[in-house]
């Protein structure tokens, strides 16, 4: 089971502005290259990297970076195909299917752009990411997180996507966990089971159908239970 984790990065404005220049960099390369795929109708990973890696290597991008670009748009192109032949824009011939199969993708300045262990490191005691920029290895960048997450991220391995969003950048790590062991259901279906009326003046009433405990009404003040006469608080 695949789980993405989000982490906030807090880096200086000297980092920040490094971290946005390779976003830029990344997405105008991205933008050329898919121009370029569309002329050529190339949309394979390995057909975009045999035409195109030393073109994209030659715009400033290293190794790792330039085939992930190249990946991105064969990616793109490829869901683009997937929703064309699955009719998710319209049939062939008609003029919506005609609009989309004939444009050229594009992605963003500041789309996210993926980083593999090779061009990204994670130092979860210091809370700190390594990480590739235009202005070389930048070391030393700060992150925040909740507790929970840095023990997901112990376990990380593979790909982590650079996002800006809202002015602020993120990292979302892909951590492979077990499936969860399925719930064996019981005997009784009701069996712990919680009913939930939801509303406007009481924004929620619960209730157990214990007619020993008063149900509980959520509102915007103080909880209070419902005045049921008889009847005990557990």
């Amino acid at each position: 089971m695949k789980r993405i984790v989000m982490v906030k990065l807090v880096p200086t404005p000297e980092q920040f502005a490094a971290l946005e220049s390779t976003l830029m960099l990344c997405n105008d390369v991205a933008n050329e290259v898919a121009e370029l795929a569309q002329l050529m109708k190339l949309r394979s990973r390995r057909a975009l990297q045999v035409a195109m890696y030393p073109i994209v290597k030659a715009r400033g991008l290293s190794a790792q970076p330039s085939l992930h670009v190249l990946r991105k748009v064969a990616d793109a192109y490829t869901t683009r195909t997937a929703n064309l032949v699955n009719g998710n824009c319209g049939r062939p011939g008609s003029k919506r299917y005609a609009a989309v199969s004939d444009t050229t993708i594009e992605f963003r300045s500041n789309a996210a752009q993926p980083f593999d262990d090779r061009c990204l490191s994670w130092q979860l005691d210091g809370a700190t990411v390594s990480i590739w920029t235009v202005s070389g290895r930048m070391r030393g960048v700060s992150f925040v997180c909740a507790p929970w997450q840095r023990t997901l991220l112990a376990d990380r391995k593979g790909e982590s996507d650079l996002v800006l969003r809202d002015g602020s950048f993120y990292l979302y790590a892909t951590v492979d966990q077990p499936a969860p062991t399925p719930v064996v259901p019981a005997k009784d279906p009701s069996a712990g089971w919680l009913g939930v009326d939801l509303g406007i003046v009481n924004l929620a009433v619960t209730t157990d159908d214990d007619p020993n405990v008063l149900d509980v009404r959520w509102s915007g003040g103080p909880v209070v239970p419902s005045p049921r006469a008889g009847k005990r608080t557990r």
